[in-house]
């Protein structure tokens, strides 16, 4: 009270102390985004700042398109602002530009402008001239709309840029007269073999030993394979908040307590009124709009609607009886049946026989009303000739967009087709194929199955834990986490209190959901804090309830991967090597295959027809060095041991069949250039990127 009233007496000081918090106020904001521009941008792209707001942008046109969520719109729009910043740069560099004729090019192949009737001269063709006028009217009367159209036009003319940068490229991805002959060759050449494997499964891995040197050195000898981001790995203790046995019989006492009649104070009226229970209620909608966490559902469902431990009993049901209590998920439920409607849901195949002028009608359908009926009694009798074949029939004659699933409708309830459909599907057995005319053309229907339908009302409760309970479980976490300090080791405090210790590795700097951990973005930015050390544990609250201590074991920064990371690829490529040395040692002292084979209790295989367009060998797998082996040798010629992927192998050309010369190899060379420039976009910005430098930021606002 002190305090205070010095700072009544102490106007200056008062105010002073509400500036501080109003600054605290805008620094925040300029931290999370929330009001102002923040001073560092989103990352750097070879110097060249990405701009957070406009990153901000992109992720919102990206959520609201396209439904992402922020870790997918986080990952794209980071995508999309690297690859547009490198092209970007790659079109300033060359002194690519953009003309007045470029931008009508495209705006006439442009589907939204070569189509708008406004921009058509009398022979239906673009004219650029019209385009023009338009947007002159635009700057004269609706200076608003033309600045809209100018940032369009910008964003046209980089596109515009980015083509012909594109295209730049692609015309120097070509092939030659001699790689065309190469790629014919390699496809039509073939070579019979036989081969002797030594497999390395014959050497055992205990006589084999690999030091960690060795697996530092395989990986500094091959970077590109083992570069890795900076990740985190943790041990962690999950303390999650389930409803205890207390609370389940409190939950049940009071679903009990709202099946029959009760008296309930009335506090305004001071008077004790009578409430009508879930068995009695004339008014069930409100009556579990009041008492129930599931809410009134006035929808007929079938069998399947209702969890399988409990459909049939819900289903046997006669009108006004009870199923429950019961347990369904997180929910104490008492089911009543309200009524029943036999054979209520149908499922039904079409073929629609449609006709210009038909409501839905596809522009391309030219056949008259007449023609249709014809075709459509055509049809109902191929298919009653037929019926098992009906889903054919409906993709190569329906017109209606079920035509893709064989015709197939699923299954509907009464009401949800046209009158003609609807009659016919609930009026006629199962199996039955028939024809009815709607406004959409005439069907041919076969009816597939049907089932019962029921309407329930259910009374649910949501078991979720007590505050005692919750308070138990903060309690206990609290004492691990008291305990976890005095011994640091978050194995051996689990082990003292028996809780289950679980691990995670590779946690990346922009993960947001951990495994059984939804939602867990705080506990990432706290394990990728600079002041966050190995060792340092702390506790985060669980989005579905509940604690998880979390303690760090490791770090591994952006680089090449530690050994012991990169030991679980890296080891067996190394033992390989040590037991081929082995096997060779041990057996070069036989020159043919049939030593070899002896020798070592193996069987010679014999494969026909290698060619060198792939690397898979019959009865051996993908052995690339089998298939370059065999092609270098002289027919009858016999390889020396050598190292493959799966074992060791000594192989024996036994033909060799050259291709034939053809007259022109021009197929093969557009073969070879058409897939040099697929996915060419894709591919640019890949190797702009390894020669980029490029800084990510997106941690510090994510």
């Amino acid at each position: 009270m002190a305090i205070l009233g010095n700072l009544r007496k102490n106007s200056f000081v008062l105010i002073a102390v509400i500036g501080m918090a109003l600054f605290a106020f805008v620094i925040a904001g300029v931290f999370d985004g929330s009001g102002f521009q923040s001073p560092d941008p989103i990352g750097k792209v070879n110097g060249e700042e990405l701009s957070i707001n406009d990153f901000r942008n992109q992720m919102d046109v990206l959520k609201k398109s396209y439904n992402f969520n922020d870790l997918q719109a986080l990952t794209t729009a980071w995508d999309e602002s690297i690859r547009g910043k490198l092209i970007e740069q790659e079109i300033n560099n060359l002194g690519i530009g953009s003309s007045v004729d470029h931008l009508e090019y495209f705006l006439s192949q442009s589907p939204s402008f070569s189509s708008d009737q406004r921009f058509l001269n009398d022979a239906g063709i673009f004219d650029v001239n019209k385009f023009s006028n338009f947007i002159a009217e635009l700057k004269e009367l609706n200076p608003q709309s033309y600045i809209q159209w100018s940032n369009q036009e910008n964003q046209f003319n980089q596109q515009i840029k980015t083509n012909i940068y594109l295209n730049l490229v692609a015309s120097g991805m070509n092939s030659t007269f001699f790689e065309g002959k190469t790629q014919f060759v390699n496809t039509n050449a073939t070579a019979d073999i036989s081969f002797v494997k030594i497999p390395y499964s014959t050497i055992s891995d205990s006589l084999i030993s690999v030091k960690n040197s060795e697996i530092s050195k395989y990986i500094k000898e091959n970077p590109d394979e083992y570069e890795q981001k900076s990740t985190r790995a943790i041990s962690y203790v999950l303390f999650s908040e389930f409803s205890s046995k207390q609370d389940e019989l409190d939950l049940r006492s009071k679903m009990n307590s709202l099946l029959n009649e009760r008296e309930e104070y009335n506090q305004v009226s001071k008077l004790n009124e009578k409430l009508p229970g879930f068995l009695s209620t004339s008014d069930l909608e409100f009556f579990l709009s009041e008492n129930s966490d599931i809410p009134y559902d006035s929808i007929y469902r079938p069998k399947g609607y209702f969890s399988s431990e409990h459909a049939q009993m819900i289903f046997n049901l006669d009108n006004n009886n009870t199923y429950g209590p019961y347990i369904d998920g997180e929910f104490l439920k008492i089911s009543k049946m309200l009524n029943k409607k036999n054979n209520g849901n149908v499922r039904a195949s079409h073929i629609l026989i449609s006709y210009n002028g038909a409501q839905g009608a596809s522009p391309q359908i030219t056949r008259t009303k007449n023609e249709a009926r014809t075709e459509a009694n055509r049809i109902l009798r191929l298919a009653r000739s037929n019926p098992d074949n009906f889903s054919s029939f409906a993709l190569d004659f329906s017109d209606g967009p079920s035509k893709s699933n064989g015709g197939d409708l699923g299954f509907f309830q009464e009401g949800a087709m046209v009158q003609p459909f609807n009659d016919y599907v609930f009026s006629n057995r199962v199996g039955r194929i028939g024809l009815v005319e709607t406004d959409f053309g005439f069907h041919v229907i076969k009816v597939v199955a049907k089932e019962d339908v029921v309407l329930v009302g259910t009374l649910g409760l949501k078991n979720i834990p007590s505050e005692r309970t919750s308070d138990s479980i903060f309690n206990i976490a609290s004492k691990f986490e008291i305990d976890l300090a005095n011994s640091n080791d978050i194995s051996q405090t689990a082990t003292n209190m028996d809780f289950d210790v679980k691990s995670l590795t590779s946690i990346g700097e922009l993960d947001h959901d951990l495994p059984n951990m939804e939602n867990q973005r705080r506990l990432v930015q706290w394990l990728f804090n600079e002041d966050t050390n190995v060792n340092d544990f702390k506790r985060f609250d669980l989005s579905r309830g509940g604690y998880v201590i979390v303690q760090l074991t490791e770090k591994n920064e952006e680089g090449l991967m530690s050994p012991g990371l990169a030991s679980l690829s890296v080891l067996p490529i190394l033992k390989n090597k040590k037991k081929a040395k082995i096997i060779i040692d041990n057996n070069q002292k036989y020159n043919s295959l049939e030593e070899l084979a002896s020798n070592n209790n193996l069987e010679i295989q014999n494969v026909s027809a290698l060619n060198q367009s792939t690397p898979i060998v019959a009865q051996a797998g993908f052995e690339p060095k089998v298939i370059g082996t065999a092609f270098g040798l002289e027919v009858e010629g016999v390889s020396s041991l050598f190292e493959g992927e799966t074992g060791v192998y000594m192989i024996r050309l036994n033909n060799l069949k050259n291709s034939d010369e053809i007259e022109s190899y021009s197929a093969f060379e557009n073969q070879l250039t058409n897939k040099r420039r697929t996915n060419l976009d894709f591919n640019i910005v890949q190797s702009l990127k390894k020669s980029a430098e490029i800084s990510d930021n997106r941690s510090e606002y994510y």
